[in-house]
Formats: structure tokens, sequence, C-alpha cells
């Protein structure tokens, strides 16, 4: 057998490795954790996949691609989330070719050697300039990982709850009118896209700033999974901000006939410092550990049976985002010192 041929039945080895793993973990309410990098103080990528690996978290997800972050990911069992930037959308839609380049430069040398589960076309790009053009590029993106063998990489979005023209009741959600034209293009690439692996919408969920906008409608119980009392959408019962939220996409996916589509939470948290008291390092401590006991056994009431797989946002406080809450989202400091008790690690 050639050189070729062997390099060629490894990659398609590590291919279908990838697709068991995600099938068996999709939807398990498993818990995996934002790497952003706009820190000029942040630790290496390879100390950094060192503490994914010591804190046994199983799913990281970049914002962009970076050779030094995919080479540290070289032989580890991290499954990854890899995205394109926003800017990139537009070119990505409009040109099979420039679709290809991308693929042959951000995935294909990392494809026998780093476990991608999912690559995100944009992020929070609906409503915006770029939303147009994301089904196009979705669905160039994922032509031209087919024509070297590499399918079953599910290829997606991320939408935040500004795409939502109604938000509560959840019953009542559907998508702005700046929304629901990209939304459905997107569900067309979605029926269109023959797949192993469920292809998932990511949506990023963020209690904490319907809290802060309104404190005084938004208890903070109901924020942080502590509500005794529930809220009532006609048949449904919600304890928690957060389920509220998630099935607000849900119905509005119904609205649009694409609700077999599963969700998985791109984002989610809360900050421990820069709006006291709101924030807090026991708020934020209580609200993701809260966050991580939920959706390990339940479902939201909508869909009651249907466990989610979350981001955590985001693995360190990084310096060069805006000052307050931005900067505080971390889960550890750039000296690699847990911002508060959470990981065994």
């Amino acid at each position: 057998m050639t050189t070729m041929s062997l390099q060629w039945n490894k990659l398609m080895l590590v291919t279908t490795i990838v697709s068991v793993l995600l099938i068996c973990s999709f939807g398990r309410g498993d818990v995996g954790v934002n790497y952003g990098l706009n820190g000029d103080n942040l630790p290496s990528p390879s100390e950094v996949v060192g503490m994914y690996q010591r804190c046994g978290i199983p799913y990281m997800r970049i914002f962009e691609p970076k050779p030094d972050v995919l080479d540290a990911l070289r032989g580890t069992e991290i499954i990854l989330s890899l995205g394109t930037r926003n800017e990139d959308i537009q070119n990505l839609a409009q040109s099979q070719e420039a679709a290809t380049a991308w693929v042959s430069a951000n995935v294909q040398p990392y494809a026998n050697s780093v476990k991608i589960g999912w690559i995100t076309i944009g992020n929070e790009a609906i409503p915006g300039p770029s939303a147009a053009f994301i089904g196009q590029a979705m669905t160039n993106v994922r032509n031209s990982l087919a024509s070297i063998g590499l399918s079953n990489i599910a290829v997606t979005t991320v939408v935040s709850m500004e795409a939502l023209s109604v938000t509560y009741p959840p019953s009542a959600g559907a998508f702005s009118n700046e929304a629901v034209n990209p939304m459905r293009s997107i569900v067309q690439y979605f029926a269109n896209a023959a797949s192993q692996t469920p292809i998932p919408l990511m949506v990023n969920i963020y209690p904490y700033f319907a809290y802060a906008s309104d404190p005084d409608h938004v208890p903070l119980d109901y924020a942080m999974f502590h509500a005794t009392t529930p809220v009532v959408d006609g048949e449904l019962k919600y304890f928690s901000l957060f389920d509220a939220m998630v099935d607000s996409f849900y119905a509005a996916l119904d609205k649009i006939k694409a609700g077999t589509v599963p969700l998985i939470v791109g984002e989610t948290g809360w900050p421990s410092a820069g709006n006291d008291p709101k924030t807090s390092k026991e708020n934020a401590r209580t609200y993701n550990q809260n966050l991580v006991s939920h959706i390990k056994g339940n479902g939201t009431p909508r869909k009651p049976g249907q466990l989610l797989t979350a981001f955590l946002f985001e693995m360190f406080n990084e310096n060069k985002k805006e000052a307050g809450v931005e900067q505080n989202f971390g889960l550890f400091t750039p000296d690699k010192q847990p911002v508060y008790p959470f990981w065994d690690c």
C-alpha cells in the first residue's frame, strides 16, 4: 500500500471515530468551555490544553482558527468547535474556492490528529450585515469538507437572543424580521445536508443580562435555577430563566417549521465582577454550578427528554476586552488560578 493510501485510510479512521464520539455524546448534558484569546497575559495554548485535560473538560470552542491552539490539541481527546470570523462569512458564501481554501488551511492539516466536531460560521451574525450570507457559507464549507472526506464535521452557526423578536413567554418566541429570512436559509441548509451526525443550531443564552437589565421583574432566584414558584406558560411551568430562554428558540424554530433542529448552548455564564452587587464570585459560581447540574439531568419543559450540550463562557478573564463585566466571565485568571472553586483539578 502506498504512503498516500495509508495516510488517507488513517484520516478516514479518525473521521469515523470522531463521528461515533459525537453521536454518543451529543445531547448528553455535557459541558465544554469557550477559550477566548483577547488578553496579552494569557498562558500558552499548550498550557491551556493541559488545563482542559486535567480538569476533564471534554469540549473546547474557539472563535477563529489559531494554528498554535490547533497544534496544541493534536493527539488529545478534546472535541473542538472551530469558528470562522464574521468578516469572512460573505467571502465564504460568494466563492466555493474561498471556502475550499479556508478548509485547506484550517481543517485539513489537523484532521488526522485533532477531533474537530463542529465548524461555526460566524458568531452572533444574525441579525447583521453578514446574516444573508450565512446559509450559503455553510453550504460551501460543507461541500469543501465533503470533497476531502470530512462530511461528518457538523457545520452550523451561532445566534444570540437578539435574533428573537419576542422572548417571553417561550410559546411566543419568534425570530425578528431581520433574522427570519436568514434563519429560513439556515434551516433549509440543515434539511439538505446529509450527515451521519446531528446538525445543531448553537445559541448563546445569558440569564445574567436579562436579570441585570431588569432586576425588578427578573428575580435573581429565577436566573440562578433557585425559583420555587414557577412562571406558567400555558401547560408548561418554568423554574429557571435559562429554560425559558432556550425554549424561546425552540418555539421560534417551530414557527418556521424547523422544530426538529436540535440546539447546543454555545455560550452561557455569569460574570464574577464588574457590576456589583449583581456580579460576584459567589453569583458566578452558583450560576455555573447549577447550570451544570441542571443540564446533566434535565431537558427543558418544551423538550423534557432532550438534554443539552453547553459551553461555559469562558476559560479566562481577558484584559483586552471592554472594561467591566466583559473582562470578568473567566473561570480562571491569566496565571491559571481559579477565580472561584469550580473544577476539581
